[in-house]
């Protein structure tokens, strides 16, 4: 199956320069520098094509590269291990991938990657706006700091039909002349879709209901949301009503409003995690970023106000 990924048919470099390859490679699927072996003559191989938003890319250095990238920042980059060995290194750890292994990179992740000298890659792109843009269409709830996969590592056959996805996409790609644009658009939106379906992401993919939610229903998903960043739009689009309708609500239910509430209730399971011994909390701080509030200053002073002291006085008397 993972032979389908690309044929010669899309063809641009057959045993070429390195640096050709990868200055192709910056203007085509992700900024990126290479350092090659200081011995030997490495020949390097690309397949690649565009398709709809996405960037097809079969690719092999022909030698020990190493390709190292600060960030690919607006893009996500899904990597398939298809012959040979690669080695990731991050911060604190090394990965060690093999045939069949698939290695995901945020935007924000730096890039610090080995190939073998048999190593042969293939590589989708995927632009931010692409999954965001499925977050939007499902009303999923993506976080303000944007979409993110949490792990970097998957076996392949460990995806259910997600191999046979791509050689479709593949095969679409290399159509010809039966490319239609709305197609493809088509086929990136089900790929998008379903690495999100099927992969570890910060994206809560809970809806309130297809049909107008009952209130109830609603502060139950503001409850199970409390750290994601819940704007009044967003949850209207969630319980499919008009965002003058959650107004009136919440104005007839609680005398307040849908931002007052959800603020409210953040606040509220914060002084739950700084009163509780068994709750894991370094500082003030990194919990009040957890739930969304990035100005401290602000955040202190709502504190204050809700609970009559400062969230550093609760965290003192935490177990007094």
């Amino acid at each position: 199956m993972l032979s389908r990924l690309l044929t010669e048919r899309s063809s641009v470099f057959e045993r070429a320069d390195p640096y050709a390859v990868s200055d192709y490679v910056n203007r085509h699927v992700g900024s990126h520098c290479i350092r090659l072996p200081a011995t030997g003559s490495p020949r390097a191989s690309l397949n690649h094509r565009q398709f709809a938003s996405l960037d097809l890319c079969r690719i092999s250095y022909g030698g020990s590269v190493r390709v190292i990238s600060p960030a690919l920042e607006s893009i996500f980059h899904l990597q398939i291990l298809l012959r040979g060995h690669c080695l990731w290194r991050d911060h604190r750890q090394e990965h060690y991938f093999v045939p069949g292994d698939l290695l995901l990179i945020n935007p924000d992740d730096p890039v610090d990657l080995t190939y073998s000298e048999d190593c042969e890659k293939f590589i989708l792109k995927l632009p931010v706006s692409l999954l965001e843009s499925i977050c939007d269409d499902q009303r999923w709830q993506r976080p303000s700091e944007g979409v993110r996969f949490m792990e970097k590592r998957y076996r392949l056959v460990d995806l259910e039909g997600f191999s046979n996805l791509v050689s479709m996409v593949c095969d679409e790609a290399e159509a010809g002349d039966l490319q239609l644009p709305k197609v493809q658009e088509h086929f990136a939106q089900i790929l998008g879709s379903k690495l999100l379906t099927l992969l570890k992401t910060n994206v809560c993919r809970e809806r309130l209901s297809s049909q107008a939610a009952s209130f109830e229903r609603i502060l139950e998903y503001i409850e199970a949301n409390l750290k994601q960043d819940i704007s009044p739009e967003s949850l209207a689009r969630q319980a499919s009503m008009s965002l003058r309708s959650l107004y009136g609500l919440f104005e007839r239910r609680l005398g307040t409003t849908p931002k007052h509430y959800i603020r409210q209730k953040k606040l509220e399971r914060i002084r739950v995690c700084l009163s509780d011994p068994s709750c894991p909390v370094r500082n003030v701080t990194e919990l009040a970023l957890d739930y969304g509030f990035l100005h401290l200053g602000r955040f202190a002073e709502s504190y204050r106000l809700q609970f009559g002291e400062l969230p550093s006085d609760t965290l003192k008397r935490r177990g007094g």
